[in-house]
């Protein structure tokens, strides 16, 4: 049967402009924390880490809440909407911190943006996913490669503009003036607007159906191995780069962004070829595929080859790394909604994502605990045994059989 071309609405510019937002909020803090740090009197080569360490613990703990409670917003004003307003939540609080003068002014800014990039994790899949119903494997998966625009930016930005004589708050309040203009693109009523999310009361019922299938518990945890391997090796790319060959922040940003420009080749491609039923194929093809990837990633060191065919061939591992990893999030929060079809799509996203999410924190501290003990050697081990478990994890899912019946909305 001949597949229809691929078909881009109003909204799906949108939904690409949030994700790409959301990615660049996400990472401007983390980036530029070395000179907020200094700025700030928490200097992180001074005991400072911990400080650093607290403010994203408590963007993370508000990005839950709302995470776990935006079904809530999704049935009183829709998708659209919320994602919208959660896009000025990201945008304000972003651009507060650029205002702060001490360390504990920049929390209420940062939990102003942990609680809209909540609603966004929780929202913007199932939002992509309710404009296209009968090709959601393609379009979720070409969504989710605009998270790794936003990588490259935040990227290019904290490496490139504090070059040109402009400081951490410059960085931020970009930051912050491009999530708010994402989330004017949400405010204009259109023709294809996804549905609401139903009655609380409902909502509540199909939350329980969700929570008593056992399925719904592998693909959960299938998700928090999964994001510990995309995540942990995101987060610690640049520190290792750094550590380990001595290169300098600019140019370890730039291993972070070969990862991210690997993700968003990645997804793409993912997204033209995915089937609903080569989603499995695709998921354990690639996650066999970046074990050994990783593995070479973490044993090579400096003096191996000349300086120039070692940074070549860094550089180029850490891209088919990213173009590896790339499937997992998104790829199997579409395949685990088409295995458990009869739940509601939405509050199934919503609850995979809240598994995903402790994922990456667990790993990327569970990454920094193994580098004290044993060096970045063994800080980047932990994402290929993340990888063997997430396999099998999805080499198991493949055995257990569709519940027949779509899911319903008046059910």
């Amino acid at each position: 049967m001949k597949r229809e071309g691929l078909k881009f609405g109003r909204f799906d510019y949108a939904a690409f402009a949030a994700f790409t937002v959301y990615s660049l909020c996400s990472l401007a803090v983390p980036l530029m924390i070395v000179d907020m740090g200094r700025c700030l009197n928490f200097p992180l080569d001074a005991g400072g880490m911990s400080a650093g360490g607290f403010l994203q613990t408590v963007r993370s703990a508000f990005m839950v809440v709302t995470l776990l409670s935006c079904g809530l917003a999704a049935a009183w004003i829709g998708k659209r909407l919320s994602i919208g307003f959660s896009l000025f939540l990201c945008g304000a609080g972003m651009l507060g911190c650029t205002f702060s003068n001490s360390f504990t002014m920049l929390i209420p800014g940062l939990i102003l943006a942990g609680l809209g990039e909540g609603v966004c994790e929780g929202l913007l899949t199932p939002f992509i996913h309710d404009l296209h119903p009968k090709a959601a494997e393609r379009y979720v998966n070409i969504g989710h490669a605009f998270w790794s625009v936003g990588i490259l930016c935040a990227v290019l930005g904290a490496g490139g503009l504090p070059g040109l004589g402009f400081s951490w708050r410059h960085v931020l309040a970009v930051s912050g003036l491009a999530a708010a203009a994402a989330g004017g693109l949400f405010m204009r009523k259109g023709h294809r607007e996804p549905r609401r999310h139903g009655d609380i009361p409902t909502r509540r019922k199909q939350t329980r159906d969700i929570l008593k299938e056992p399925r719904f518990w592998l693909f959960s945890a299938g998700m928090f191995f999964g994001a510990g391997a995309e995540f942990g090796l995101t987060f610690w790319s640049a520190a290792f780069m750094e550590l380990t060959f001595g290169t300098g922040a600019f140019v370890s940003g730039l291993g972070t962004g070969a990862i991210a420009a690997g993700m968003f080749c990645g997804r793409t491609v993912f997204g033209y070829l995915a089937r609903p039923g080569n989603l499995t194929k695709i998921l354990l093809a690639s996650s066999a595929g970046t074990i050994p990837l990783t593995l070479t990633l973490a044993c090579l060191k400096p003096g191996v080859l000349p300086g120039a065919a070692l940074f070549s061939l860094l550089f180029f591992l850490l891209f088919l790394c990213g173009i590896g990893i790339a499937p997992y999030w998104p790829t199997l929060q579409v395949l685990g909604a088409q295995r458990l079809k009869h739940c509601d799509p939405t509050l199934l996203y919503i609850c995979f994502s809240a598994a995903g999410i402790p994922g990456c924190g667990f790993f990327s501290w569970l990454m920094g605990k193994a580098g004290d003990s044993f060096g970045t050697t063994g800080t980047l081990l932990v994402v290929p045994a993340c990888l063997v478990v997430f396999f099998l994890i999805v080499l198991f899912s493949a055995r257990v059989g569709e519940r027949s019946g779509p899911y319903r909305a008046d059910e």
